[in-house]
């Protein structure tokens, strides 16, 4: 397998590559402050990163396989907003995969991933929305699995074999800062220390644990209130060798899981973050809809049923309208009927 990148090939070359044995990564990240010690890039360099280690892999396990890297999109949305975020409608980020997956499924290629490193909400089920899409209109695998990754990553559920390759079990305080990293925090602050050290800020080392209750985190641009500095967790944990640990495991996971996509043992919407049916493009302004629909629709129901209640107790005779005119009135057991005085 060889690993191309997409912007420095010609049509024709392109054109040249077996389809049936290529597959295209898409990386996908916005800019988004992630505190005073880390740049408002560290999302799309992680992806990128972690999309050219898939790529070597691939390359190391299918020699018979091209490998194409398209260039990063800046795209996402559900972002923390400061300066320096970019922050795009979810629709927006949606369509534009389904665009760029539409493009790439009608020159014929097969297998379309996405590498993603923003785990907005909303984000997330951007890109499996359009997956989806793509995979459906064009009878092709396009994938965006990094939100299940990450669901796992974050749950802990990857914390043993982490400190196996780490050498060394985690105590309980790491185990509960863990728990309490979301963003900019002991995780992405040592990543970056990894990848690029030369962009992480000092002060890392003295900045104190910001903690924030669930109850906390449903409020909008939360670690930016009331005095917050836009990080969530324990930065001045980070270390490089966590990282290392850390992405060996999340690569030895992501490898196992595009191998099952490209034999087709496995399906992408097997694969998807828990947010998937709940932030959906347009399924709130959709939900609230059919709410206030059938809250309205019950509100009518009772309004009616006490009313007609009402009527029953003063006799049927009278119905709801001069007596004799055979105006509908309700009968003494609830049901509408035509009495006639």
């Amino acid at each position: 397998m060889s690993v191309h990148l997409l912007e420095e090939m010609s049509s024709p070359a392109l054109d040249a590559l077996d389809r049936a044995r290529t597959a295209v990564i898409l990386t996908v990240s916005p800019l988004e402050e992630h505190g005073p010690h880390l740049p408002v890039g560290v999302d799309a360099i992680a992806a990128r990163y972690f999309a050219e280690t898939l790529g070597k892999r691939l390359a190391g396990a299918r020699p018979d396989w091209s490998v194409l890297l398209a260039p990063t999109l800046h795209i996402g949305s559900f972002t923390f907003e400061a300066a320096g975020t970019v922050s795009v409608r979810q629709r927006v980020v949606r369509d534009t995969l389904v665009d760029y997956g539409g493009s790439l499924a009608r020159a014929g290629f097969r297998y379309i991933l996405i590498a993603n490193g923003h785990g907005g909400p909303g984000h997330l089920t951007a890109l499996e929305e359009a997956a989806a899409i793509v995979s459906r209109r064009h009878r092709v695998t396009m994938a965006s699995f990094t939100g299940h990754l990450a669901w796992q990553f974050l749950r802990g559920r990857y914390l043993e074999k982490i400190e196996a390759a780490l050498g060394r079990p985690l105590s309980d305080d790491e185990r509960t800062a863990f728990a309490e990293d979301a963003h900019g925090g002991w995780w992405e602050t040592s990543l970056m220390l990894l990848l690029r050290p030369d962009l992480v800020d000092d002060s890392y080392r003295t900045l104190p644990p910001a903690r924030y209750s669930l109850a906390d985190r449903v409020v909008p641009n939360y670690p930016l209130r009331n005095g917050g500095r836009g990080y969530v967790g324990h930065p001045a944990l980070a270390d490089p060798a966590f990282a290392t640990a850390a992405t060996d495991v999340l690569m030895a996971e992501t490898m196992e899981l595009v191998e099952g996509l490209l034999d087709g043992s496995i399906r992408p919407d097997e694969r998807r973050s828990p947010f998937f049916p709940f932030f959906r493009t347009g399924f709130w302004p959709v939900a609230l809809g059919a709410t206030a629909g059938l809250a309205l629709g019950a509100v009518t129901y009772l309004t009616l049923a006490a009313f007609g209640r009402g009527s029953t107790r003063r006799g049927p005779s009278r119905g709801w309208g001069p007596a004799g005119r055979g105006v509908p009135t309700i009968d003494p057991d609830g049901r509408g009927g035509d009495h006639r005085a």
